[in-house]
């Protein structure tokens, strides 16, 4: 039977098909597959969030802004973080109207005074040199000094004002590590009593202070009132 041209276009066909079915399946299987977008930066509200009683704590990090800025160094940087997460009720057992008196910059130095710029796990905090160093500012004492002891598999923490241990382990993940605080960290620098009003002099009482001034204006008068009549007199006899 001979080959017409009727017959050589079906085949024609049918043999692109099957070249075109062939060429899509070999370069479909050549073509590399696309890996999932790696995951972003841990979010430390989101995680406080999560274990709840922290809602003061989170309301500070965003008010400040500190959240935002811990994910961006958390994604910038390989060094990790450890932060120092305190309670509702650590919160509460400040002194009333202690929190609400702080200015802007002082609630940032007291959220980043819970910050610490590596990743510390719970079994390493033998090994840090004291004062350690936070993210608030200069660890050196009068400004915002943290010291850490440790016993067995105690961690506590001193600033000067506060003493309090690590009571859990909110989150780690070998970037990041949260820690359970029963008790609000306060520097020294943003909490200290410092009066700027002149003391009395040592061992004198305020109210003997003003006794004393008062003495000391009296006997002036009485002095200026004798140089008068002294004056007069001598007038009175020059004439």
């Amino acid at each position: 039977m001979a080959i017409t041209k009727q017959h050589l276009i079906p085949l024609f066909a049918i043999s692109f098909l099957l070249f075109f079915q062939l060429h899509c399946s070999t370069t479909s299987a050549q073509a590399p597959a696309q890996s999932p977008a790696p995951p972003g930066p841990p979010d430390v509200t989101k995680i406080l969030q999560k274990a709840g009683q922290y809602s003061v704590f989170v309301r500070l990090l965003k008010s400040t802004q500190v959240s935002d800025r811990l994910i961006g160094e958390l994604k910038d940087t390989d060094d990790g973080k450890t932060i120092f997460a305190p309670t509702d009720k650590a919160f509460s057992a400040l002194k009333s109207g202690a929190l609400n008196s702080l200015n802007d910059e002082q609630r940032v130095q007291l959220v980043l005074f819970h910050v610490i710029p590596s990743y510390i796990p719970l079994s390493q905090f033998q090994t840090v040199s004291n004062p350690m160093r936070t993210q608030a500012g200069d660890s050196g004492d009068g400004e915002f000094p943290l010291n850490v002891t440790t016993s067995g598999n105690t961690v506590v923490l001193k600033t000067g004002l506060t003493k309090t241990s690590v009571s859990d382990t909110i989150y780690t993940d070998g970037q990041l590590a949260v820690y359970r605080v029963d008790q609000v960290l306060q520097p020294l620098q943003v909490f200290a009593a410092r009066s700027s009003a002149l003391a009395p002099a040592p061992g004198m009482s305020r109210k003997a202070a003003d006794v004393d001034g008062k003495s000391k204006a009296s006997s002036l008068a009485m002095q200026n009132l004798a140089l008068f009549v002294v004056s007069v007199i001598a007038f009175a006899l020059s004439l």
